[in-house]
């Protein structure tokens, strides 16, 4: 049936005013971040500096917060993407005693409130010494990224049909063989798409990092540093706050812009089931 003009006009419309209200915290953000110092008069109140970029740079120090977050972040989607890869593909393709109780434990993973496990595991990486490293930010966020990964590889998977698999046995090759061979190659978008979602989640991740490494300048995370920054100077100079929260938001708008495309092809491979 063919969609009237009318619900067309109404459907744009509301994509239109959707996209504004998403867009205009950024955009405001970012106005602010070249606006110059108010000291500078009226004149200077109507032009466009840089200026602010290079205070909250030298400041503060975002070029080591930056490298700690791209360290962490990419650890994250290796060590995660492995594991989901893996856990996905036995749970779509085998049979084993346990398969749906090990699935519900990964739905418990999904529904339990992030905040009830950061004091424990404050206290349990403390006892193995890992406080203040990277390791304090890589493993746990590999371990709460699990759920969401095994699911969604697991999804895919169960959307190959399942006579690829019988042909590659009868071929002699290994189930492991079977995965490298035929499954991962044909799932590159789908691995792509999580890879894209946990890279964003693990760059986001604030209670972590202000929990587990706050002590430690030189593992702190791009949105630590901002929010320490933000404190110090949010009495003083509002332009350059926002300047800096456009230099940590700048890395993820990157990825997203080149891998736009990916990401889309991804959900819709995911969605759609052979």
């Amino acid at each position: 049936m063919k969609q009237k003009r009318s619900e067309q006009i109404i459907g744009h419309v509301i994509l239109i005013v959707g996209a504004l209200l998403a867009l205009y915290p950024f955009v405001s953000i970012l106005l602010l971040s070249l606006t110059p110092s108010a000291k500078g008069g009226a004149t200077a109140a109507t032009s466009v500096t840089f200026e602010n970029y290079l205070t909250a740079w030298t400041r503060g120090s975002f070029d080591s917060a930056l490298i700690s977050s791209a360290i962490v972040a990419l650890a994250v989607v290796v060590g995660a993407g492995a594991v989901s890869i893996l856990g996905g593909y036995a749970l779509a393709t085998m049979k084993f005693r346990g398969k749906w109780l090990l699935a519900g434990i990964l739905i418990v993973g999904l529904v339990v409130p992030y905040e009830g496990l950061i004091i424990p595991l404050y206290y349990q990486l403390e006892g193995m010494g890992l406080l203040n490293t990277y390791w304090a930010l890589i493993l746990p966020q590999i371990a709460t990224s699990i759920s969401l990964g095994v699911f969604w590889m697991r999804t895919f998977f169960m959307s190959v049909p399942a006579s690829l698999l019988e042909a590659a046995r009868v071929d002699g090759a290994s189930r492991f063989g079977a995965l490298m061979k035929i499954y991962l190659p044909i799932a590159w978008p789908a691995v792509g798409t999580l890879s894209v979602l946990i890279f964003l989640f693990t760059w986001n991740e604030f209670l972590m990092p202000l929990v587990l490494v706050s002590q430690n300048p030189d593992v702190q995370t791009a949105p630590l540093s901002l929010s320490f920054f933000a404190g110090s100077q949010r009495t003083t100079d509002p332009a350059v706050t926002a300047a800096a929260a456009v230099i940590v938001a700048l890395p993820i708008l990157i990825v997203y812009v080149f891998l736009q495309r990916r990401f889309i092809s991804g959900i819709v491979a995911g969605a759609v089931k052979e």
